[in-house]
């Protein structure tokens, strides 16, 4: 160990530095952005699974797989703040994708300091903070595919069924995660490009077959750890409700570039936005210098991170930057190829640049975990998170209010009425107010013009009955309705200057 720390003291120290920093960037203010409508529906499907054993696939009533919300189950435990339970496992799978560039730079490349780089890159990078920070499946996506990717590699180079099998296993924890998982599977054999095959056709042909072999492996554990899901009485939900966001492969000849065009437009202004900038600039020199050093490596990286953005670009019905989450961590390692070998390029500029980048990234990192408002942010990101009716600003401020009255007349029954009866109300509320039982939180519709009928039933019988709706939503009028507003929340505000705001009723 005394040799190994000495030998090595550097490198840990600045990887140790590389950790510290991006954990403290995940977790500083954990909370500043509210929780999101996707966000609610997975930490209270988790909150039911919890408390009810035989609910523990719910997810699959949507067509969504349930890992993330299983694993959202011990946190909720002994974090008291759902939000922080749930948006806890993203930090944590954040982390290990980061493990997980550092160890597969360093097997592709043989070299720390690209592995540094690339560690680094992602470790401050907006687009990656935006996504660790958030309770959504997308960070533990992205976990399982750098792993995938890690060990068939490894099988790839080391011809070991140990390592194909825990390829298998990442696999499997893919599919259990998100459909996307479909594109690691077809790009596990990619790896085979990098190994170093023999020269005689029998012996080429005999290696295949034990590649045959060992990726079986793979893909029975990975499809085997799927069909757990089969276990769940609505399986076949998750193929319908992929059809809502995803054309079929007809799509391909029928309309080639609709959407391809405007969603691979969108994606480069993701990486320009979130990268941010200059990152665009590092992926497209590391590329290049990637393609004359080495080039299997790097069109092995390509297909891992372009192919399946292409294909989203192609094939989805709608397109954020969550979308292509999944693929963004090869394009870190890519960025790193920039210092693959500075004979190519003016080593003074490279670092320049770079260290513009990190600057640039920084300063936009301490504005996100501050003030998010404040940040630039793509026009989807921005409308959906903190603008319209899916971000929940002011959803905590109305359930801490609820429990402080509960608490001064425990004897009393509280009766919430919310817009829409899934989504980020309510389930926001229920997620916060999921340990008292005397407060019922209940959907009415939308939009409300006049008051729902089991909100005045509730009144009628004596309850302390309360109304939480968007102002959008709202198309009454207070006084004549005999509402009583006890809070408005606003949220950011829009290109246009308006702004959209949670509305705190008490019925009279």
């Amino acid at each position: 160990m005394r040799r190994f720390w000495k030998q090595h003291k550097k490198e840990i120290l600045v990887v140790s530095g590389i950790l510290l920093l991006a954990f403290f960037l995940r977790v500083f203010n954990l909370t500043k952005l509210p929780v999101f409508g996707d966000e609610a529906i997975y930490i209270r499907w988790a909150q039911v699974m919890r408390a009810e054993p035989s609910l523990r696939f719910l997810p699959l009533t949507d067509g969504k797989q349930p890992l993330f919300m299983w694993l959202v189950i011990p946190f909720l435990k002994f974090i008291s703040d759902p939000l922080i339970a749930g948006r806890t496992v993203s930090v944590i799978a954040g982390a290990g994708t980061l493990a997980g560039i550092f160890v597969l730079t360093k097997i592709l490349f043989r070299s720390i300091r690209l592995s540094l780089i690339a560690s680094l890159l992602y470790a401050i990078s907006p687009f990656s903070i935006f996504f660790d920070r958030l309770a959504l499946a997308d960070s533990l996506l992205s976990l399982f595919g750098v792993w995938a990717f890690v060990f068939s590699l490894l099988t790839a180079k080391k011809v070991r069924l140990d390592t194909a099998m825990l390829s298998g296993f990442c696999l499997g924890g893919a599919l259990l995660t998100k459909s996307p998982a479909i594109f690691f599977s077809v790009l596990i054999p990619t790896t085979l490009l990098l190994h170093e095959w023999p020269k005689m056709l029998k012996e080429r042909f005999n290696r295949l077959s034990v590649f045959v072999f060992l990726f079986t492996f793979t893909y029975v554990i990975g499809y085997g750890i799927y069909n757990i899901l089969r276990l769940g009485e609505n399986f076949h939900m998750i193929g319908l409700r992929n059809k809502d966001y995803v054309y079929s492969l007809s799509h391909l000849l029928q309309s080639p570039f609709d959407p391809l065009r405007p969603y691979l437009d969108r994606s480069l202004e993701y990486f320009w936005i979130l990268g941010p900038g200059l990152l665009v600039i590092l992926i497209i020199i590391g590329i290049y210098v990637g393609l004359k050093e080495m080039r299997k490596e790097t069109l092995v990286l390509l297909a891992w991170g372009v192919l399946p953005l292409l294909a989203v670009a192609e094939f989805s019905k709608t397109m954020t930057a969550r979308y292509i989450y999944f693929a963004v961590p090869y394009f870190f390692v890519l960025a790193s190829l920039v210092f693959l070998n500075e004979k190519f390029l003016s080593v003074k500029l490279i670092k320049v640049v770079f260290v513009v980048f990190v600057v640039h990234a920084l300063l936009n990192d301490f504005q996100l975990v501050t003030n998010p408002q404040s940040v630039r942010l793509p026009r989807s990101e921005r409308s959906g998170y903190l603008e319209e009716w899916t971000a929940g600003y002011g959803i905590k401020e109305v359930a801490d209010f609820i429990k402080n009255e509960y608490m001064r007349n425990s004897s009393q029954k509280i009766v919430v009425g919310t817009e829409g009866y899934f989504g980020t109300l309510p389930d926001g509320l229920q997620a916060y107010l999921n340990d008292l039982r005397d407060i019922t939180v209940i959907g009415v519709g939308l939009p409300i013009s006049e008051l729902p009928k089991s909100l005045v039933e509730s009144r009628v019988a004596g309850n302390t009955t309360y109304l939480v709706i968007n102002s959008t939503r709202f198309l009454g009028n207070e006084e004549s309705l005999g509402l009583k507003l006890i809070a408005l929340y606003e949220k950011a505000q829009r290109p246009d200057g308006s702004k959209e705001s949670l509305l705190f009723f008490e019925l009279k």
